[in-house]
């Protein structure tokens, strides 16, 4: 059948039992399960020209699958989870390895004991392996903050190796911070491996979709009680109505077409925006991305490279490693990271959670405290970071609640 795509005009809302706003994994699972296993006439509101959210994927003019916004890789330890995305296609083994660039040099990411030898020698790798197995056990992975707590300099200098080679400088790229202003919390949780598995995820269920994300969305999507309509915003189609003219007086009722929407919405876009940011924009973190095509199978020794002590862009990805494509050509993305300061041209990516930002969302997320039937779900809708296979299960959890 495919999906069926239609256009909101055309819509009668009165056969609509639940409006479902995004089609990436929030939407597209909660959709899914609340027409196949409830029976309920599902409307998909997706602002973007195609649906699966952000992990679309396409071939480009070289005839190779790229992730159009960022590379994802499915890993995951919630067998529910993995099962369910099993169900729309086909998927192949793929372990992700990361390496960072140490001034032309590559060290495995998480810095284990492969890395060790390359950093600081076989000998004295050996010898600070030693410590690290006796302190701490071998196969086990140990913080920053574990290895400076401990009377010894000798591990305290792995740790500032790690913080000044690995972390500091990729983490200032990413979140445009200065070493004063990252957080000592997110410093405390970078990792040692005390292993030589050089796999970036350790997870018990780890793989690829065979022909890409985008036929898991259309195949998810493919149901008679589903319709999507694309190249349209939710402020166009919900009419928020107040139960009093204060600014912080919550919804007393979402209306579609000029009448009040009693099903379940479910809405997985930036809530500030819905509000048309009454409250102010909440801050994110956006990206760039600039490919590059070469005429050679391969360009990187791994799928993703973090470049930690040099560069303007955070990582490059190499898609063939991902796909597990065969040709004579490759392309790589780069990836620069900055400010989200316009809606209309740029994407809302990382949540910069802090106190302050959780409070500011708290705000916008009373307006919607008050109507039963409206859930706020995934990384933007919640303005929390998430992976994908937890949005999954958080999206099976609410059909779970809904349907039954």
């Amino acid at each position: 059948m495919g999906v069926q795509y239609c256009d909101f005009k055309d819509v009668d809302i009165d056969e609509v039992d639940a409006i479902i706003v995004g089609s990436g994994f929030a939407g597209a699972v909660t959709a899914r399960e609340l027409a196949e296993r409830a029976g309920k006439r599902v409307l998909v509101i997706e602002k973007r020209p195609h649906i699966g959210g952000n992990m679309y994927d396409e071939a480009d003019e070289a005839g190779i699958l790229v992730h159009r916004y960022g590379p994802h890789i499915f890993h995951t330890n919630d067998q529910r989870a993995f099962d369910y995305v099993r169900r729309f296609t086909e998927w192949r083994d793929y372990e992700h390895e990361v390496l960072a660039d140490w001034y032309g040099t590559y060290l495995p990411v998480p810095f284990n004991k492969n890395s060790m030898e390359i950093a600081f020698g076989e000998e004295k790798a050996a010898h600070l392996t030693a410590k690290l197995i006796d302190t701490f056990g071998d196969e086990r992975k140990v913080t920053i903050t574990e290895l400076r707590e401990q009377d010894d300099p000798e591990l305290s200098k792995i740790a500032d190796f790690i913080y000044k080679n690995v972390f500091l400088y990729y983490t200032q790229k990413q979140w445009g911070l200065t070493p004063e202003e990252v957080d000592p919390s997110v410093t405390a949780r970078v990792p040692v491996f005390v292993s030589r598995d050089n796999r970036y995820f350790q997870d018990a269920f780890q793989g690829m979709p065979s022909y890409g994300y985008t036929p898991v969305f259309e195949n998810m999507l493919d149901h008679e009680n589903i319709r999507v309509c694309l190249d349209i915003e939710a402020e166009s189609v919900f009419d928020l109505e107040f139960q009093s003219d204060d600014e912080d007086a919550p919804l007393a009722a979402i209306n579609v077409k000029n009448q009040v929407f009693h099903g379940p919405i479910i809405y997985t876009g930036p809530l500030d925006e819905l509000f048309l940011s009454r409250f102010g924009r909440l801050p994110y973190r956006s990206l760039d991305f600039v490919y590059e095509t070469f005429d050679k199978e391969s360009v990187l020794p791994c799928g993703t490279v973090n470049f930690t002590v040099t560069e303007d862009y955070t990582r490059i990805t190499e898609f063939k490693y991902l796909t597990g494509q065969e040709s004579d050509k490759t392309t790589i993305m780069k990836e620069y990271s900055h400010s989200y300061d316009d809606p209309g041209k740029q994407i809302p990516y990382y949540a910069i959670i802090n106190e302050d930002n959780a409070a500011h969302y708290e705000r916008y997320r009373a307006l919607t405290s008050s109507l039963e039937n409206f859930h706020p779900l995934g990384r933007l809708a919640e303005y929390r970071y998430y992976n994908m296979d937890v949005i999954i299960g958080r999206a099976l959890a609410l059909a779970d609640e809904l349907v039954g």
